[in-house]
């Protein structure tokens, strides 16, 4: 592990150097790549610092309680290396999880989906408290939260709801909101007071760049339409909608959102580009998850990952049997304890996998 550590500092002081370079400026993606690069770099070295200075430590202790004639030193060295272990065990354990192989796209931006599912009205009113709770959450994190296209629900809440979400390390945090979300509450229209269960699925997409994916354009076929509304102002007369269909998979992405056609153009592709990269992640995610089985599986779209149950303020994850009585609090964007339990799961997975395949070698 120190090997590593050494090259990894090597390659923190030549980023640092690069970062130096008054040329840089001239080339935004390479400095936006390599100030990116310094920053996941900068965490594993502060932490190989501080793990070193308790080997260190450790090693002093050891030696006067090996040479040291006087018996308090001793002592005292003793007691020293009893606070020393403990912490050096936490520094290592650290290390190895800041060490794990990071999935390339955490990085990224997303594109977030929300669709209301079974249960008429009120998954349409899920559907708009999920999308509250994330922007809330994106809100404390300081990311940026734009809505891209929407499609209100009859009475209230969203039938569907697009959003990109622009920050760091914005899918690597929310990669595991992805599958159907459950909520069991009693509807405002319920008359005897019986708890009703719906559903609302959730998609979170790393955002696709240029180089990520090349979408031609004899593959697509764009159609234009009046945008559709509430009513009154609300209704577009001119064709400004757009809709966008990518022939050879045929996924189709429509956006009415902008009364500019050329906007709602821009916009559809750039969520059609982020579908078909989406499309091409999970079919890579398949191909890993056949060789090993995940605890947290982000890429099962159609899994039931939690239940919001209203009458027992319950919260569940199904993945990691995770339940919080703290509904209220989740539902304002306090999703942080929910993330971090996950994370620890995908990474002790990953961890687990690269101890096997170290023994297998």
């Amino acid at each position: 592990m120190l090997e590593k550590l050494s090259e990894i500092e090597k390659r923190f002081q030549e980023v640092e150097g690069l970062l130096a370079d008054p040329n840089l400026v001239s080339d935004m993606k390479r400095m936006t790549a390599l100030s990116k690069e310094y920053k996941e770099l900068e965490r594993i070295v502060k932490a190989a610092h501080k793990y070193r200075n308790i080997l260190g430590n450790i090693e002093s202790a050891k030696e006067i309680v090996a040479t040291e004639s006087d018996e308090e030193m001793r002592e005292m060295a003793k007691e020293e290396l009893t606070l020393l272990q403990p912490k050096l065990e936490e520094a290592e354990n650290e290390l190895k999880t800041l060490l794990i192989p990071k999935d390339p796209e955490d990085s990224k931006n997303v594109i977030l989906e929300i669709r209301a599912g079974t249960g008429g009205d009120e998954a349409s009113l899920f559907a708009g408290d999920l999308f509250k709770m994330y922007q809330r959450y994106a809100e404390k994190k300081g990311w940026r939260f734009e809505v891209q296209d929407v499609h209100e629900g009859t009475v209230g809440g969203y039938k569907e709801v697009i959003v990109n979400i622009t920050g760091d390390d914005v899918y690597g945090t929310l990669k595991f909101e992805s599958g159907v979300h459950r909520v069991q509450r009693v509807p405002d229209t319920e008359t005897q007071g019986r708890v009703h269960t719906s559903a609302a699925s959730v998609m979170v997409m790393p955002e696709a760049e240029d180089i990520d994916v090349e979408v031609k354009e004899n593959d697509i076929r764009k159609d234009t339409f009046c945008s559709s509304g509430a009513g009154g102002q609300s209704v577009n007369t001119t064709y400004s909608a757009v809709r966008l269909t990518h022939i050879p998979t045929g996924l189709v992405v429509s956006m009415q959102n902008e009364r500019s056609q050329l906007k709602n153009y821009d916009l559809a592709l750039k969520v059609l580009k982020t579908r078909l990269y989406d499309l091409e992640l999970s079919k890579r995610k398949e191909a890993e998850m056949a060789q090993r089985k995940s605890l947290v599986s982000s890429s099962d779209r159609s899994a039931k990952i939690r239940t919001y149950n209203f009458p027992q303020s319950r919260f569940t994850d199904h993945r990691i049997g995770l339940t919080l009585y703290n509904l209220p609090a989740v539902l304002l964007g306090e999703l942080d304890e929910v993330i971090e339990a996950l994370r620890i799961e995908e990474n002790a997975a990953r961890l687990n996998e690269g101890l096997t395949t170290t023994a297998q070698a």
